[in-house]
């Protein structure tokens, strides 16, 4: 770990040095705190952020902000160990944020939703608002729309919760947090009108986040988990975490031209 990537390190001369060094650039990693079936820890979301984070930020140099460790996670209530906020307090939560960087010179800014398509909405909220009313550049970085091109053999299915992806990423950046031994496939039901993956290229409605119901019976299902975590490999974490690493070096180059 790099500390010195990590803004709540430094002290105010290190950070005013830091800004101009990165020509205003810095990364908010933004996840959730939320069940993650048997084998992952309820910190899934916001560590796979930080991992892309301060990987990414140790080779161009930049900065990265204190993560957010919640999201919008009401479908996830079912469990313990999920902690969820309403939608329109992180909208106005992210954007202080921004706009509190912003007045000490920060003026490129890359938010990392480690918490998938279901952070998206807000976040694409309060990034306009930052735009329009700060004059920044923004960009959401999410890797589940960031991974898109990936190719491997790897076998893994399609985005669900806890499944191979997240669990081979985790595997690879926090082994000891992982319990690959008490994960519990659940296999996805494709359904011909709805997807939740973002590379999936038939027609598909709009994501929803699902019942208390609907969770209800994933959780008495498989404790949670939607996909099948026993396709995971920390090798394919690693191969998953480093194309992610390199996307978001090239993002970075792109605001900074």
């Amino acid at each position: 770990m790099d500390k010195q990537v990590w803004l709540q390190n430094l002290t105010w001369e290190e950070v005013k040095v830091k800004t101009e060094e990165s020509r205003g650039t810095i990364i908010l990693p933004i996840g959730s705190t939320e069940q993650h079936g048997y084998h992952l820890p309820v910190g899934t979301d916001t560590m796979v952020a930080n991992s892309i984070a301060e990987a990414a930020a140790m080779k161009a140099k930049v900065l990265v902000a204190p993560p957010l460790w919640f999201g919008w996670s009401p479908h996830h209530l079912v469990l313990p160990g999920t902690i969820t906020i309403r939608a329109e307090v992180l909208i106005e939560v992210a954007y202080d944020i921004i706009k509190s960087l912003h007045h000490h010179k920060f003026d490129k800014f890359i938010l990392l939703n480690g918490h998938r398509i279901v952070n998206v909405t807000w976040l694409q909220i309060a990034a306009e608002r930052a735009k329009r009313e700060l004059g920044v550049k923004i960009v959401i970085f999410d890797p589940a729309y960031m991974s898109k091109e990936f190719k491997s053999d790897l076998g893994w299915g399609e985005v669900g919760h806890a499944e191979e992806i997240e669990g081979s990423h985790m595997w690879y950046c926090y082994p000891d947090l992982v319990k690959m031994e008490r994960a519990k496939d659940n296999p996805h039901n494709h359904n011909r009108i709805y997807h939740v993956d973002p590379k999936y290229q038939g027609d598909t409605l709009c994501y929803v986040p699902s019942s208390p119901a609907e969770m209800e019976e994933l959780a008495n299902k498989s404790g949670g988990t939607s996909g099948e975590p026993s396709k995971a490999s920390k090798e394919g974490g690693r191969k998953y975490h480093e194309h992610l690493v390199k996307r978001m070096i090239e993002v970075i180059e792109f605001l900074q031209k």
